[in-house]
Protein backbone atom coordinates (compact mmCIF):
# COMPACT_ATOMS: atom_id res chain seq x y z
CA UNK A 1 0.00 0.00 0.00
CA UNK A 2 1.25 3.48 -0.86
CA UNK A 3 1.35 5.54 2.31
CA UNK A 4 0.92 9.27 2.09
CA UNK A 5 2.15 11.53 4.83
CA UNK A 6 -0.41 13.46 6.86
CA UNK A 7 0.53 16.60 4.95
CA UNK A 8 -0.04 14.88 1.62
CA UNK A 9 -3.42 13.50 2.71
CA UNK A 10 -4.61 17.01 3.47
CA UNK A 11 -3.37 18.29 0.13
CA UNK A 12 -5.07 15.43 -1.67
CA UNK A 13 -8.46 17.07 -0.97
CA UNK A 14 -7.74 19.93 -3.38
CA UNK A 15 -9.65 20.10 -6.65
CA UNK A 16 -7.86 17.70 -8.96
CA UNK A 17 -6.91 18.11 -12.60
CA UNK A 18 -8.38 16.24 -15.54
CA UNK A 19 -5.63 14.10 -16.99
CA UNK A 20 -5.28 11.54 -19.76
CA UNK A 21 -2.37 9.13 -20.14
CA UNK A 22 -1.84 7.73 -23.63
CA UNK A 23 -0.03 4.41 -23.31
CA UNK A 24 -0.51 1.94 -20.44
CA UNK A 25 2.94 0.41 -20.30
CA UNK A 26 4.99 0.48 -17.10
CA UNK A 27 5.44 4.26 -17.03
CA UNK A 28 1.95 5.17 -18.21
CA UNK A 29 0.10 2.83 -15.88
CA UNK A 30 2.10 3.77 -12.79
CA UNK A 31 1.86 7.48 -13.59
CA UNK A 32 -1.88 7.26 -14.16
CA UNK A 33 -2.60 5.31 -10.99
CA UNK A 34 -0.46 7.61 -8.84
CA UNK A 35 -1.95 10.82 -10.26
CA UNK A 36 -5.41 9.38 -9.53
CA UNK A 37 -4.28 8.61 -5.99
CA UNK A 38 -3.40 12.30 -5.63
CA UNK A 39 -7.03 13.23 -6.34
CA UNK A 40 -6.98 13.83 -10.09
CA UNK A 41 -9.44 12.34 -12.60
CA UNK A 42 -7.35 10.17 -14.90
CA UNK A 43 -8.27 8.41 -18.13
CA UNK A 44 -5.68 5.92 -19.39
CA UNK A 45 -5.81 5.24 -23.13
CA UNK A 46 -4.36 2.30 -25.04
CA UNK A 47 -5.20 0.73 -28.40
CA UNK A 48 -4.81 -2.80 -27.00
CA UNK A 49 -8.44 -3.82 -26.37
CA UNK A 50 -7.55 -6.93 -24.38
CA UNK A 51 -5.27 -4.98 -22.05
CA UNK A 52 -7.88 -2.26 -21.45
CA UNK A 53 -10.59 -4.84 -20.71
CA UNK A 54 -8.27 -6.49 -18.17
CA UNK A 55 -7.38 -3.16 -16.54
CA UNK A 56 -11.04 -2.22 -16.20
CA UNK A 57 -11.45 -5.47 -14.24
CA UNK A 58 -8.54 -4.42 -12.02
CA UNK A 59 -6.16 -6.99 -13.52
CA UNK A 60 -2.58 -5.70 -13.84
CA UNK A 61 -0.50 -6.86 -16.85
CA UNK A 62 2.85 -6.16 -15.16
CA UNK A 63 4.41 -7.03 -11.83
CA UNK A 64 5.00 -3.90 -9.76
CA UNK A 65 4.67 -3.89 -5.94
CA UNK A 66 1.69 -1.83 -4.74
CA UNK A 67 0.31 -1.09 -8.21
CA UNK A 68 -2.62 -3.51 -8.26
CA UNK A 69 -4.00 -2.16 -4.97
CA UNK A 70 -3.58 1.41 -6.22
CA UNK A 71 -5.41 0.73 -9.48
CA UNK A 72 -8.32 -1.08 -7.84
CA UNK A 73 -8.76 1.58 -5.16
CA UNK A 74 -8.89 4.43 -7.65
CA UNK A 75 -11.23 2.59 -10.04
CA UNK A 76 -13.63 2.12 -7.11
CA UNK A 77 -13.28 5.80 -6.19
CA UNK A 78 -14.14 6.82 -9.75
CA UNK A 79 -10.85 8.66 -10.27
CA UNK A 80 -9.28 6.17 -12.68
CA UNK A 81 -10.69 4.66 -15.87
CA UNK A 82 -9.37 2.94 -18.97
CA UNK A 83 -10.42 3.23 -22.61
CA UNK A 84 -9.31 2.46 -26.16
CA UNK A 85 -10.93 5.68 -27.40
CA UNK A 86 -8.29 8.42 -27.65
CA UNK A 87 -11.00 11.01 -28.37
CA UNK A 88 -12.56 10.25 -24.98
CA UNK A 89 -9.21 10.76 -23.28
CA UNK A 90 -8.33 13.98 -25.11
CA UNK A 91 -11.71 15.67 -24.82
CA UNK A 92 -12.06 14.91 -21.10
CA UNK A 93 -8.67 16.23 -20.01
CA UNK A 94 -6.60 19.38 -19.90
CA UNK A 95 -3.25 17.62 -19.47
CA UNK A 96 -2.35 14.83 -21.91
CA UNK A 97 0.64 12.63 -21.09
CA UNK A 98 2.25 10.75 -23.98
CA UNK A 99 3.69 7.58 -22.45
CA UNK A 100 3.95 5.30 -25.48
CA UNK A 101 6.85 3.01 -26.26
CA UNK A 102 9.99 4.42 -27.92
CA UNK A 103 11.83 1.21 -28.83
CA UNK A 104 15.39 1.31 -30.17
CA UNK A 105 16.01 0.95 -33.89
CA UNK A 106 18.81 -1.41 -35.03
CA UNK A 107 21.27 1.51 -34.82
CA UNK A 108 20.22 2.33 -31.23
CA UNK A 109 18.30 5.49 -32.14
CA UNK A 110 14.83 5.80 -30.58
CA UNK A 111 11.89 4.95 -32.84
CA UNK A 112 9.46 7.87 -32.48
CA UNK A 113 6.71 6.60 -34.81
CA UNK A 114 4.29 6.05 -31.91
CA UNK A 115 5.02 9.55 -30.56
CA UNK A 116 4.24 11.06 -33.97
CA UNK A 117 1.06 9.02 -34.42
CA UNK A 118 -0.29 10.02 -31.01
CA UNK A 119 0.64 13.69 -31.54
CA UNK A 120 -1.22 13.69 -34.84
CA UNK A 121 -4.32 12.07 -33.35
CA UNK A 122 -4.36 14.44 -30.37
CA UNK A 123 -4.14 17.42 -32.75
CA UNK A 124 -7.03 16.17 -34.86
CA UNK A 125 -9.19 15.49 -31.79
CA UNK A 126 -8.65 18.37 -29.38
CA UNK A 127 -11.31 21.08 -29.10
CA UNK A 128 -9.72 23.38 -26.53
CA UNK A 129 -6.39 24.32 -24.91
CA UNK A 130 -4.27 21.32 -23.96
CA UNK A 131 -0.92 20.70 -22.32
CA UNK A 132 0.77 17.85 -24.18
CA UNK A 133 3.40 16.23 -21.95
CA UNK A 134 6.32 14.09 -23.12
CA UNK A 135 6.55 11.34 -20.51
CA UNK A 136 8.20 8.77 -22.76
CA UNK A 137 11.98 8.89 -22.93
CA UNK A 138 12.77 10.80 -26.11
CA UNK A 139 15.84 12.37 -27.72
CA UNK A 140 16.43 16.10 -27.45
CA UNK A 141 14.39 18.20 -29.91
CA UNK A 142 11.46 15.76 -29.88
CA UNK A 143 9.36 18.50 -28.27
CA UNK A 144 9.88 20.64 -31.37
CA UNK A 145 8.73 17.79 -33.61
CA UNK A 146 5.63 17.17 -31.48
CA UNK A 147 4.80 20.88 -31.64
CA UNK A 148 5.28 20.89 -35.42
CA UNK A 149 3.11 17.77 -35.85
CA UNK A 150 0.31 19.22 -33.70
CA UNK A 151 0.35 22.53 -35.61
CA UNK A 152 0.20 20.75 -38.99
CA UNK A 153 -2.75 18.58 -37.95
CA UNK A 154 -4.62 21.07 -35.77
CA UNK A 155 -6.84 22.64 -38.45
CA UNK A 156 -8.67 24.92 -36.01
CA UNK A 157 -5.42 26.48 -34.69
CA UNK A 158 -6.33 25.64 -31.09
CA UNK A 159 -3.78 26.83 -28.54
CA UNK A 160 -1.59 24.24 -26.80
CA UNK A 161 1.67 23.86 -24.88
CA UNK A 162 4.34 21.18 -24.98
CA UNK A 163 5.97 20.09 -21.72
CA UNK A 164 8.87 17.69 -21.18
CA UNK A 165 8.37 15.83 -17.88
CA UNK A 166 10.84 12.90 -17.83
CA UNK A 167 10.27 9.97 -15.50
CA UNK A 168 12.92 8.58 -13.15
CA UNK A 169 11.16 5.41 -12.01
CA UNK A 170 12.91 2.21 -10.97
CA UNK A 171 11.08 -0.98 -11.78
CA UNK A 172 10.24 -2.76 -8.55
CA UNK A 173 9.80 0.55 -6.69
CA UNK A 174 8.02 2.62 -9.35
CA UNK A 175 4.98 3.44 -7.20
CA UNK A 176 7.16 4.63 -4.32
CA UNK A 177 9.39 6.62 -6.70
CA UNK A 178 6.36 8.37 -8.19
CA UNK A 179 4.88 9.28 -4.83
CA UNK A 180 8.24 10.25 -3.26
CA UNK A 181 10.33 11.75 -6.09
CA UNK A 182 13.83 13.15 -5.56
CA UNK A 183 12.88 15.93 -7.98
CA UNK A 184 10.32 16.74 -10.66
CA UNK A 185 11.72 18.10 -13.93
CA UNK A 186 9.48 20.35 -16.02
CA UNK A 187 10.65 21.57 -19.41
CA UNK A 188 8.16 24.26 -20.36
CA UNK A 189 7.64 26.93 -22.99
CA UNK A 190 5.09 29.13 -21.19
CA UNK A 191 4.25 30.41 -17.73
CA UNK A 192 0.73 29.01 -18.07
CA UNK A 193 2.00 25.48 -18.64
CA UNK A 194 4.43 25.84 -15.74
CA UNK A 195 1.65 27.01 -13.37
CA UNK A 196 -0.71 24.15 -14.30
CA UNK A 197 2.01 21.49 -14.02
CA UNK A 198 3.14 22.88 -10.66
CA UNK A 199 -0.46 22.61 -9.43
CA UNK A 200 -0.66 19.01 -10.66
CA UNK A 201 2.43 17.97 -8.70
CA UNK A 202 1.90 20.26 -5.68
CA UNK A 203 0.61 17.44 -3.37
CA UNK A 204 3.94 15.60 -3.67
CA UNK A 205 5.80 18.48 -2.00
CA UNK A 206 8.95 17.63 -4.00
CA UNK A 207 11.64 19.91 -5.47
CA UNK A 208 10.60 21.12 -8.93
CA UNK A 209 13.26 21.95 -11.50
CA UNK A 210 11.92 24.14 -14.30
CA UNK A 211 13.91 24.35 -17.53
CA UNK A 212 13.44 24.85 -21.24
CA UNK A 213 12.11 21.78 -23.06
CA UNK A 214 15.45 20.77 -24.63
CA UNK A 215 17.28 20.82 -21.27
CA UNK A 216 14.62 18.59 -19.68
CA UNK A 217 14.94 16.11 -22.55
CA UNK A 218 18.72 15.92 -22.09
CA UNK A 219 18.42 15.57 -18.28
CA UNK A 220 16.73 12.18 -18.73
CA UNK A 221 19.31 10.67 -21.08
CA UNK A 222 22.23 12.25 -19.23
CA UNK A 223 21.00 10.87 -15.89
CA UNK A 224 20.52 7.29 -17.10
CA UNK A 225 23.81 7.31 -19.01
CA UNK A 226 25.60 8.50 -15.89
CA UNK A 227 24.06 5.66 -13.85
CA UNK A 228 25.11 3.16 -16.51
CA UNK A 229 28.62 4.64 -16.38
CA UNK A 230 28.65 4.29 -12.58
CA UNK A 231 27.78 0.58 -12.81
CA UNK A 232 30.44 -0.12 -15.44
CA UNK A 233 32.98 1.88 -13.42
CA UNK A 234 32.41 -0.16 -10.24
CA UNK A 235 32.57 -3.38 -12.29
CA UNK A 236 35.94 -2.29 -13.67
CA UNK A 237 37.14 -1.60 -10.12
CA UNK A 238 35.78 -5.01 -9.07
CA UNK A 239 37.94 -6.75 -11.66
CA UNK A 240 40.99 -4.85 -10.39
CA UNK A 241 40.13 -5.79 -6.79
CA UNK A 242 39.93 -9.46 -7.67
CA UNK A 243 43.35 -9.41 -9.30
CA UNK A 244 44.88 -7.45 -6.41
CA UNK A 245 43.35 -9.55 -3.61
CA UNK A 246 41.08 -6.68 -2.45
CA UNK A 247 37.36 -6.81 -1.62
CA UNK A 248 35.03 -4.78 -3.85
CA UNK A 249 32.40 -4.59 -1.11
CA UNK A 250 34.88 -2.80 1.16
CA UNK A 251 36.03 -0.54 -1.66
CA UNK A 252 32.42 0.32 -2.55
CA UNK A 253 31.85 1.08 1.13
CA UNK A 254 34.71 3.59 1.14
CA UNK A 255 34.03 5.40 -2.14
CA UNK A 256 30.58 6.88 -1.32
CA UNK A 257 31.79 8.34 1.99
CA UNK A 258 32.87 11.16 -0.28
CA UNK A 259 29.61 13.13 -0.26
CA UNK A 260 30.09 14.05 -3.93
CA UNK A 261 29.62 10.43 -5.03
CA UNK A 262 26.90 8.51 -3.14
CA UNK A 263 26.33 4.75 -2.64
CA UNK A 264 23.59 4.01 -5.20
CA UNK A 265 24.67 2.07 -8.33
CA UNK A 266 28.01 1.04 -6.80
CA UNK A 267 27.16 -2.67 -6.68
CA UNK A 268 29.50 -4.86 -8.68
CA UNK A 269 28.02 -7.78 -10.60
CA UNK A 270 27.02 -8.96 -14.07
CA UNK A 271 26.09 -5.45 -15.19
CA UNK A 272 22.96 -3.49 -15.93
CA UNK A 273 19.94 -4.53 -17.96
CA UNK A 274 16.27 -3.61 -18.22
CA UNK A 275 14.46 -1.26 -20.57
CA UNK A 276 15.99 2.06 -19.54
CA UNK A 277 19.76 2.08 -19.04
CA UNK A 278 20.80 0.05 -22.13
CA UNK A 279 18.30 1.81 -24.41
CA UNK A 280 18.97 5.31 -23.08
CA UNK A 281 22.74 4.80 -23.19
CA UNK A 282 22.60 3.72 -26.85
CA UNK A 283 20.20 6.53 -27.70
CA UNK A 284 22.35 9.17 -26.00
CA UNK A 285 25.46 7.97 -27.86
CA UNK A 286 23.45 8.31 -31.08
CA UNK A 287 22.18 11.77 -30.11
CA UNK A 288 25.70 13.03 -29.38
CA UNK A 289 26.99 11.64 -32.68
CA UNK A 290 24.20 13.42 -34.54
CA UNK A 291 25.20 16.63 -32.76
CA UNK A 292 28.81 16.12 -33.89
CA UNK A 293 30.37 14.75 -30.67
CA UNK A 294 31.91 11.29 -30.35
CA UNK A 295 31.12 10.25 -26.76
CA UNK A 296 33.78 7.54 -26.50
CA UNK A 297 33.43 7.25 -22.72
CA UNK A 298 29.85 5.99 -23.01
CA UNK A 299 30.84 3.51 -25.74
CA UNK A 300 33.34 2.01 -23.30
CA UNK A 301 30.61 1.87 -20.61
CA UNK A 302 28.54 -0.29 -22.95
CA UNK A 303 31.55 -2.51 -23.77
CA UNK A 304 32.36 -3.08 -20.07
CA UNK A 305 28.76 -4.06 -19.44
CA UNK A 306 28.91 -6.76 -22.14
CA UNK A 307 32.24 -8.02 -20.79
CA UNK A 308 30.72 -8.68 -17.35
CA UNK A 309 28.50 -11.38 -18.88
CA UNK A 310 31.54 -13.02 -20.45
CA UNK A 311 33.39 -12.77 -17.13
CA UNK A 312 30.58 -14.63 -15.34
CA UNK A 313 30.65 -17.47 -17.87
CA UNK A 314 34.43 -17.71 -17.55
CA UNK A 315 34.01 -18.08 -13.77
CA UNK A 316 31.62 -20.99 -14.35
CA UNK A 317 34.18 -22.53 -16.70
CA UNK A 318 36.92 -22.09 -14.09
CA UNK A 319 35.05 -24.14 -11.49
CA UNK A 320 33.36 -26.87 -13.57
CA UNK A 321 36.19 -27.26 -16.13
CA UNK A 322 34.18 -28.36 -19.20
CA UNK A 323 30.73 -26.78 -19.42
CA UNK A 324 29.49 -29.31 -21.99
CA UNK A 325 26.85 -31.67 -20.53
CA UNK A 326 27.06 -30.01 -17.11
CA UNK A 327 23.77 -29.05 -15.42
CA UNK A 328 23.86 -25.39 -14.44
CA UNK A 329 21.19 -23.99 -12.14
CA UNK A 330 20.24 -20.32 -12.59
CA UNK A 331 18.70 -18.35 -9.72
CA UNK A 332 17.13 -15.14 -10.99
CA UNK A 333 15.99 -14.31 -14.51
CA UNK A 334 14.58 -10.77 -14.31
CA UNK A 335 17.12 -7.98 -14.78
CA UNK A 336 16.58 -6.89 -11.16
CA UNK A 337 14.50 -7.99 -8.15
CA UNK A 338 10.84 -7.04 -7.61
CA UNK A 339 9.97 -7.09 -11.31
CA UNK A 340 9.16 -9.62 -14.02
CA UNK A 341 10.92 -7.51 -16.67
CA UNK A 342 13.22 -9.57 -18.87
CA UNK A 343 14.21 -6.79 -21.28
CA UNK A 344 18.01 -6.84 -21.69
CA UNK A 345 18.28 -9.06 -18.61
CA UNK A 346 21.85 -10.36 -18.13
CA UNK A 347 20.36 -13.85 -17.65
CA UNK A 348 19.38 -14.05 -21.33
CA UNK A 349 22.87 -13.56 -22.72
CA UNK A 350 24.52 -15.65 -19.98
CA UNK A 351 22.16 -18.60 -20.43
CA UNK A 352 22.60 -18.46 -24.20
CA UNK A 353 26.39 -18.46 -23.82
CA UNK A 354 26.19 -21.48 -21.51
CA UNK A 355 23.86 -23.25 -23.93
CA UNK A 356 26.27 -22.54 -26.77
CA UNK A 357 28.80 -24.61 -24.80
CA UNK A 358 26.10 -27.33 -24.49
CA UNK A 359 25.23 -26.88 -20.82
CA UNK A 360 21.89 -28.15 -19.51
CA UNK A 361 20.03 -25.25 -17.87
CA UNK A 362 17.63 -25.29 -14.94
CA UNK A 363 16.23 -21.96 -13.80
CA UNK A 364 14.02 -20.28 -11.22
CA UNK A 365 12.76 -16.73 -10.65
CA UNK A 366 10.02 -15.75 -8.17
CA UNK A 367 7.92 -13.88 -10.79
CA UNK A 368 9.64 -13.75 -14.20
CA UNK A 369 9.26 -17.35 -15.41
CA UNK A 370 6.08 -16.73 -17.49
CA UNK A 371 7.90 -13.96 -19.39
CA UNK A 372 11.14 -15.96 -19.64
CA UNK A 373 9.38 -18.92 -21.28
CA UNK A 374 8.78 -16.79 -24.35
CA UNK A 375 12.45 -15.79 -24.60
CA UNK A 376 14.65 -18.62 -23.36
CA UNK A 377 14.12 -22.06 -24.89
CA UNK A 378 15.42 -25.49 -23.86
CA UNK A 379 15.44 -24.44 -20.21
CA UNK A 380 13.94 -26.51 -17.40
CA UNK A 381 11.93 -24.05 -15.32
CA UNK A 382 11.75 -25.00 -11.66
CA UNK A 383 9.24 -24.42 -8.85
CA UNK A 384 11.78 -22.99 -6.36
CA UNK A 385 15.47 -22.57 -5.57
CA UNK A 386 15.84 -26.06 -4.07
CA UNK A 387 14.26 -27.72 -7.10
CA UNK A 388 16.76 -25.78 -9.22
CA UNK A 389 19.77 -26.82 -7.12
CA UNK A 390 18.80 -30.49 -7.13
CA UNK A 391 21.35 -32.42 -9.20
CA UNK A 392 23.23 -29.33 -10.43
CA UNK A 393 26.95 -29.21 -11.12
CA UNK A 394 26.95 -25.49 -10.31
CA UNK A 395 24.47 -22.85 -9.16
CA UNK A 396 24.65 -19.33 -10.67
CA UNK A 397 22.97 -16.31 -9.03
CA UNK A 398 21.95 -13.59 -11.50
CA UNK A 399 19.28 -11.56 -9.65
CA UNK A 400 19.54 -10.44 -6.02
CA UNK A 401 16.04 -11.45 -4.85
CA UNK A 402 15.67 -11.28 -1.08
CA UNK A 403 14.53 -14.91 -0.88
CA UNK A 404 17.87 -16.03 -2.33
CA UNK A 405 19.70 -14.27 0.51
CA UNK A 406 17.73 -16.40 3.00
CA UNK A 407 18.39 -19.79 1.39
CA UNK A 408 19.09 -22.83 3.57
CA UNK A 409 22.60 -23.25 2.22
CA UNK A 410 23.18 -26.57 3.98
CA UNK A 411 20.14 -27.98 2.18
CA UNK A 412 21.35 -26.47 -1.12
CA UNK A 413 24.72 -28.19 -0.63
CA UNK A 414 23.08 -31.58 0.01
CA UNK A 415 20.99 -31.29 -3.17
CA UNK A 416 23.82 -30.37 -5.54
CA UNK A 417 26.15 -32.77 -7.32
CA UNK A 418 29.02 -30.50 -6.35
CA UNK A 419 28.92 -27.57 -3.87
CA UNK A 420 29.72 -24.86 -6.43
CA UNK A 421 28.11 -21.40 -6.43
CA UNK A 422 28.97 -18.59 -8.84
CA UNK A 423 27.44 -15.45 -7.36
CA UNK A 424 26.93 -12.75 -9.98
CA UNK A 425 25.41 -10.37 -7.42
CA UNK A 426 27.69 -10.82 -4.37
CA UNK A 427 24.81 -11.70 -2.03
CA UNK A 428 26.88 -14.05 0.17
CA UNK A 429 30.09 -13.58 2.16
CA UNK A 430 33.09 -15.59 0.90
CA UNK A 431 34.30 -16.61 4.38
CA UNK A 432 30.89 -17.99 5.35
CA UNK A 433 30.63 -19.95 2.09
CA UNK A 434 34.11 -21.37 2.63
CA UNK A 435 33.17 -22.50 6.16
CA UNK A 436 30.07 -24.21 4.74
CA UNK A 437 32.26 -26.12 2.29
CA UNK A 438 31.27 -24.38 -0.94
CA UNK A 439 33.49 -23.57 -3.88
CA UNK A 440 32.35 -19.97 -4.15
CA UNK A 441 33.11 -17.42 -6.86
CA UNK A 442 31.81 -13.86 -6.74
CA UNK A 443 32.57 -10.56 -8.50
CA UNK A 444 35.50 -8.44 -7.36
CA UNK A 445 36.38 -10.43 -4.22
CA UNK A 446 39.47 -12.60 -4.03
CA UNK A 447 38.93 -16.16 -2.78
Amino acid sequence: MVKLSKKKKIKKKRKGKKVSIIGTGHVGLVTGACLAELGNRVICVDNNEEKIASLNRGEIPIYEPGLEELVKRNIRAGRLSFTTNIKEGVNNSEIIFIAVNTPPKPDGEADLCFIEAVSREVAQTMKGYKIIVEKSTVPVETGKWISRTVKLNNKKSINFDIVSNPEFLREGSAVYDTMHPDRIVLGVGSKKAERIMRELYQPLDAPIIVTDIESAEIIKHASNSFLAMKISYINSIANICEKAGADIKKVAEGIPCDKRIGRDFLNAGVGFGGACLPKDLQAFVGITQRLGYDFELLKVVEKINRQQRELLVSKVRDVVWNIKDKTIGILGLAFKPNTDDMRNAPSIEIIQMLQKEEAKIKAYDPVAIPVARGILKEVTYCKDSYDTANGCDALVILTEWEEFKRLDLKKIKRLMKAPIIVDGRNIFEPEKMKRLGFIYKSIGRST
